[in-house]
């Protein structure tokens, strides 16, 4: 599929569209199973073949007020980082907020006026280094993507790669901020682009994680995985991890 035009919004410093307001746990990456609060935002400027979330605009936002209730409210779209922090303060003994999407990046604005007493963890596609800059210093964690698409995907896919690396040199992990990167790899995911993109970010991040696509259809050899993590280990500490939180269904 092709990339999307779209660009960070110049109305998000004041507002933002965010379809998802909950409380559940980290499904993906080393920090599986801590308490979070998810803040969904809307919009993507990529279009991954693989991707299993919503990214339009939405005219309201759901927000869960019990945790795994299943019931909730719709507050109307745009939404103030007054009112994310209402909702974010109703969440008791979180661990830190998940800004997702959607890209949340194409809300740099919006993020660098978030006032929150849990930390900022960052889950994003890494493609927009100019909006990372604007808040490099509000997130502790960057939960950061490596997309390998393939080249028709892409307009110029030199500079998808470039902007990636400077994303993670940008956001890099340091002793006020942890950066690991996620992979997800499919069957047709080749190993010397992972190596080739891992290799060069290596430096910035505390681990890499690779992540087998949920598709079925689409799912690796285990055996390939294995293969792909020893090759990795040469560069960083490599793991598997899945998607867990569809293991139980939970948001």
């Amino acid at each position: 599929m092709n990339a999307g035009p779209l660009t960070a919004s110049t109305t998000a410093d004041i507002d933002a569209n965010v379809s998802e307001v909950f409380c559940s746990v980290q499904g993906e990456g080393p920090y599986v199973g801590v308490r979070q609060a998810f803040v969904r935002f809307t919009g993507c400027n990529l279009r991954c073949s693989y991707c299993d979330t919503p990214v339009g605009k939405e005219e309201s936002c759901r927000f869960e007020e019990i945790p795994g209730s299943g019931v909730f409210s719709q507050p109307d779209n745009p939404l103030s980082v007054t009112d994310i922090a209402r909702m974010v303060s109703s969440y008791g003994k979180i661990h830190s907020v998940s800004l997702t999407g959607g890209e949340p990046l194409m809300h740099a604005g919006f993020i660098s006026g978030l006032e929150l007493a849990s930390p900022l963890y960052l889950e994003s596609n890494m493609t927009l280094p100019q909006m990372a800059k604007r808040i490099k210093d509000k997130v502790s964690y960057v939960a950061g993507d490596v997309k390998l698409l393939p080249p028709s995907a892409v307009d110029d896919m030199d500079l998808h790669l470039e902007n990636t690396i400077e994303c993670f040199r940008t956001l890099k992990a340091t002793r006020d901020r942890d950066c690991f990167c996620k992979v997800v790899v499919t069957k047709d995911t080749a190993a010397d682009d992972v190596e080739g993109m891992i290799g060069a970010i290596a430096g910035y991040i505390s681990c890499a994680v690779l992540q087998p696509v949920s598709q079925k259809e689409l799912l690796p050899e285990p055996g390939y995985l294995l293969g792909l993590q020893e090759r990795m280990l040469d560069h960083v500490n490599t793991r598997i991890i899945p998607q867990t939180h569809k293991m139980w269904g939970c948001l």
